[in-house]
């Protein structure tokens, strides 16, 4: 049984965001909202955790296009090989918002993802989101959930999300109801900006 917690955006409950980190690094899943659709993370240094991931996504480890959650692009380096001023400047714009860029990976990748060519960074404009991955000093590793409702591609209600997910995951946050529309993706790993999907957010930065 997942727990379900209740968190405000406006102003996130510091006592509740260390409830959710807790859960994380004991290598727990959650679901927790972002600013476009609900996603399914885990902490990125915890291999036991993103197996799991991996498993209920039903794909290889180090073969998953998971996103890397991010307070900010303070610790980019530490994921990202090193990129030019008017992609970084790019980035600062559009960031925190509805964007996952595709940029070439570091060596010093996590163990799980060494393998990895590229990453794909986000920083969401979400307070939730965005509290979880500052308490936790590092990143979680991120994928979006589905529906599977011809109709629709998301679930929005979180108790829709706990009653699915509940035997899944180990803690469901309600941050109120997501979005349906998924981030707009937008590859920088060959220099030039290459959208991937165009979802949620301006390409007008672009």
């Amino acid at each position: 049984m997942a727990q379900f917690l209740k968190i405000y955006e406006e102003n996130p409950n510091p006592k509740e965001i260390r409830k959710v980190v807790e859960v994380l690094k004991k290598g727990g899943l959650i679901i927790y909202p972002t600013d476009t659709v609900y996603g399914l993370g885990c902490d990125i240094t915890n291999s036991r955790a993103l197996e799991r991931i991996a498993k209920i996504k039903g794909v290889k480890l180090e073969k998953a296009n998971f996103s890397f959650v991010c307070h900010d692009l303070s610790n980019l380096s530490d994921y990202v090989k090193q990129i030019d001023t008017s992609t970084f400047k790019i980035l600062k714009r559009a960031l925190p918002g509805p964007y996952t860029f595709i940029l070439p990976g570091a060596k010093s990748l996590p163990v799980a993802f060494k393998k990895k060519r590229t990453v794909g960074i986000r920083v969401p404009d979400n307070n939730i989101a965005l509290e979880i991955v500052r308490e936790l000093g590092n990143p979680i590793v991120s994928t979006s959930i589905h529906d599977d409702d011809a109709i629709l591609e998301y679930t929005t209600d979180p108790e829709l999300i706990l009653e699915k997910w509940d035997k899944l995951v180990d803690l469901v946050i309600d941050g109120g109801y997501g979005d349906n529309e998924a981030s707009t993706i937008i590859d920088f790993s060959e220099g030039e900006p290459l959208i991937i999907r165009e979802g949620k957010g301006s390409l007008e930065i672009f």
